[in-house]
């Protein structure tokens, strides 16, 4: 996505008073036929400006997820892991400003030159967090990948923030320091 695309997505919520995925749920509830029709909806009944309506409109159409609604899939009902998920990328977004932060459509990858970690909801009451840490034995905390494979060699089970701790913090940024 073009950078200029992704500040108008991340600007929406405070210039329209909606997000996106907002957006895209009440044009889908409207079904206009034409794109005029919800041109006119947007602007008048709720003041978007004519750049952000035909924003949401396009996005709308093309029925493209942005990375937030992919985020937002992987918690829905499974509400009570996206703490544990917001407290991962805060710890791991402070490394430094060289991450990239990938969601696809049931995990989501964090990328310094090559992806060092991997997040996935992977059950109901689990995050599954995966990390890339070459030579480094299991333990019974720091276990083997599991069904990630070959994308992290290392898989730890999350189930409350508090597991977010200093032992865990350092096995991130390990993997972090490494992949460059």
């Amino acid at each position: 996505m073009e950078k200029a695309l992704q500040t108008m997505i991340d600007n929406m919520p405070e210039k329209t008073g909606k997000s996106l995925a907002e957006w895209k749920t009440i044009l889908a509830a409207k079904n206009f036929a034409k794109h005029g029709e919800a041109m006119i909806f947007l602007k008048k009944e709720h003041g978007v400006t004519h750049g952000f309506a035909n924003t949401i409109i396009q996005l709308s159409k093309d029925n493209q997820e942005t990375p937030e609604d992919l985020v937002a899939k992987q918690y829905t009902g499974k509400e009570a892991l996206k703490p544990i998920y917001d407290k991962l990328l805060e710890v791991i977004l402070a490394f430094g400003d060289d991450i990239t932060k990938t969601p696809k459509k049931d995990s989501v990858s964090l990328i310094r030159k090559r992806q060092f970690a991997l997040i996935k909801p992977a059950t109901k009451t689990r995050i599954d967090l995966g990390l890339k840490l070459k030579g480094k034995p299991e333990t019974e905390r720091l276990g083997n990948s599991g069904p990630f494979g070959t994308m992290c060699t290392h898989r730890l089970k999350l189930t409350d923030v508090p597991e977010v701790d200093e032992e865990l913090v350092s096995w991130i940024r390990e993997a972090y320091e490494a992949s460059v």
